[in-house]
Parts: C-alpha cells; sequence; structure tokens
C-alpha cells in the first residue's frame, strides 16, 4: 500500500488516542533514529522513521525550528496527522469511534 493510499484517523481523534511519541534507536539497524507513537496506556501503536519526518519538516513551511522543544513538538504535530487506521483500529472499537 502506497502512502497516498493510506487512510489516516483525523488529528483530533489522534489527539485523544496518542498518549507519547518517543525518539528511539531502530531495532534491527544501527545508528537509525524512530519516533514510536504510545497510545494513553503506553502500548505501542506504530512508528515513523526520524529522517523521514524531519526531511518532511524540512520541506514544509516554516522549515525544522531551531530550538528543539519546538521541533518536538512540530514533529508530533505531523505525526498526529498521520496516524494509519490500521494501526489503531481495536483501539477505535474500544472507544466506539470506529466506522460503521
Amino acid at each position: 500500500m502506497s502512502a497516498e493510499d493510506m487512510q489516516c484517523i483525523p488529528y483530533e481523534v489522534a489527539k485523544k488516542l496518542v498518549g507519547a511519541v518517543m525518539e528511539e534507536e531502530h531495532l534491527q539497524e544501527a545508528n537509525r533514529r524512530v519516533l514510536t507513537v504510545y497510545d494513553t496506556n503506553e502500548q505501542e501503536i506504530c512508528w515513523f522513521d526520524a529522517e523521514d519526518i524531519f526531511a518532511e519538516m524540512a520541506a514544509s513551511e516554516g522549515g525544522i525550528p531551531k530550538k528543539e522543544d519546538d521541533m518536538k513538538a512540530k514533529a508530533v504535530e505531523m505525526i498526529l496527522h498521520q496516524i494509519p487506521t490500521w494501526a489503531v483500529e481495536d483501539l477505535l472499537r474500544k472507544m466506539g469511534l470506529e466506522k460503521k
């Protein structure tokens, strides 16, 4: 499935489901970072390649913020717009938010 075909949950729903986004080392590749998304119960939802998110930030209006806290906040905002539906189907069902 291409990125263009991927269905994402609405931003407002993502804000309710996501508890944290943590930058972590990739399990199989040294010197590669991922941004792992956790739900409010600290269960892993999905992950994004950190380089891809930072490249997307650089290409976006305003680019990458200079302050580290601002950079992290912008990365989380971008991720909240890209949470794939398939990654949270069980959570959506539990919350009664699944598509009929």
